[in-house]
């Protein structure tokens, strides 16, 4: 039976999401703890793939992974979450055999600005919405070979706390740093290192070279992934799990980047 479970993380201290020999990564702990659990016996015989690999730094409140076991009764969240500490999983569900997590309908991540005085909410926003639509962002990302750089951002908002400015992204799928770069292009119109008509060039023109740099990974968080055909059963602590998480990361940013 194939099995989809929705969990986050806390990726600060972790070598992204990727399992890499001896090096501590999300993925590598999630499967050590299927294994315990006699879940799967390998990733590998048990197809086991995730909607999002994050990069190193970089959080999840709901990234997605399947798995096809041959146990599927022995699946018990509570005992999954009571051996770790940065992971935890907070929902369930039987899905096709044929199910790939990374085929999802839409993303939603979150970029954390810790609040500064020359920041204008307004202008921010104005800015971050030159890159809605669909657009070449090969300016605005790293390709892998043979990646089109073509994406289609579907919304980006703004939201206003005591401490932060939060960005809210939502597509079907980004490339890689794409929103890092992103950020750090809105920053720098608001600090009057580059202009919104130079973005929009960028844009239009991807075969001109132009870096605008890349933001800090630990802003940024996976906050969903949707599919139109599976509807997950949350477990009654998978709310709480992702307040806790959110509030500690939170607390890590204004101590770091302040």
């Amino acid at each position: 039976m194939r099995i989809a479970l929705k969990f986050g993380y806390n990726g600060i201290g972790y070598y992204g999401y990727a399992r890499q020999p001896n090096l501590p990564t999300i993925e590598g702990k999630i499967i050590s703890q299927l294994k315990r659990h006699n879940l799967i016996a390998n990733p590998k015989e048990a197809q086991l793939r995730s909607a999002s690999r994050t990069d190193k730094g970089v959080s999840s409140l709901g990234n997605v992974l399947a798995f096809t076991t041959e146990e599927p009764e022995k699946i018990n969240l509570e005992a999954l979450n009571n051996d770790l500490n940065d992971i935890f999983f907070t929902a369930q569900q039987v899905v096709s055999d044929d199910f790939y997590p990374r085929y999802a309908t839409l993303r939603t991540y979150h970029y954390y600005l810790l609040k500064q005085e020359h920041y204008e909410p307004d202008r921010l926003l104005k800015t971050a919405k030159l890159f809605v639509g669909t657009h070449d962002f090969s300016n605005f990302s790293r390709i892998e070979p043979g990646k089109n750089p073509l994406r289609t951002i579907e919304k980006i908002t703004l939201e206003e706390t005591d401490d932060f400015l939060i960005f809210s992204f939502c597509a079907q799928t980004f490339l890689w740093n794409q929103i890092r770069r992103i950020i750090s292009a809105i920053l720098q119109v608001e600090e009057h290192k580059t202009t919104p008509t130079q973005i929009k060039e960028a844009l239009e023109e991807p075969k001109q070279k132009k870096d605008f740099r890349i933001s800090p990974a630990h802003p940024l968080i996976l906050t969903d992934v949707a599919y139109n055909t599976v509807s997950f059963f949350e477990h009654p602590t998978a709310e709480k799990n992702r307040r806790d998480l959110l509030e500690k990361i939170k607390a890590y940013l204004k101590k770091n980047l302040e």
